[in-house]
């Protein structure tokens, strides 16, 4: 087995716990979370592709609901809090590779993110609204690994999200799906002795 050069940890799920934002945003709205998800359609989608802005996002909401939203839910209910654990484990990476974020994300959050220091321990952060594309699109795993300039071999990447994980390990990329801190650290040694 080639030797590992890129580590690529999804954040939100992974590195950071988001709480329950969706259904916060729901209930801020007199809504059930399903019902929430079936007024936004494919625009969540949208947001992480960087097609929608939040504002954009919340004035289809307003005009398909008739309630006025005046602020950025979003942000508003966004509290992420990271997993040290996690964190520490992506730091002790990079004494031999390098070790990135690469995360279906909106405006929204990545700026909560950068603002709190999140992103700290990461060399680069590959956000898909600045990217024009998100998992599990491929195109999202080769724009990463090609800016990298490692091969899906010399690659390893974390999500907690089965498709997400499914469609990287389709690319040949070395995939783990995040079930917690000391299941990935285990999953991590095994790879590097396989």
């Amino acid at each position: 087995m080639k030797p590992i050069r890129l580590y690529i940890f999804d954040m939100g799920g992974v590195v950071s716990i988001n709480g329950r934002f969706v259904q916060s945003i729901a209930s801020h709205l007199g809504m059930s979370v399903a019902q929430f998800f079936t007024v936004a359609g494919k625009d969540p989608h949208r947001l992480m592709t960087g097609d929608l802005s939040p504002d954009q996002f919340w004035q289809k909401i307003s005009q398909k609901t008739g309630i006025q939203i005046q602020q950025d839910l979003f942000r508003i209910y966004f509290h992420p809090v990271l997993d040290e654990k996690v964190v520490h484990l992506a730091g002790s990476l990079k004494t031999t590779s390098r070790v990135v974020a690469g995360t279906n994300t909106m405006s929204s959050h990545y700026e909560m993110h950068r603002k709190l220091g999140d992103y700290a321990v990461f060399d680069k952060v590959y956000a898909s609204h600045l990217m024009g594309c998100a998992k599990p699109d491929p195109q999202f795993y080769m724009r990463i690994t090609d800016a990298e300039t490692c091969s899906p071999s010399e690659t390893v990447f974390i999500d907690d999200l089965e498709e997400n994980v499914a469609a990287a390990r389709m690319l040949g990329i070395h995939s783990i799906l995040f079930s917690g801190p000391e299941a990935l650290e285990e999953s991590l040694r095994a790879l590097k002795n396989s």
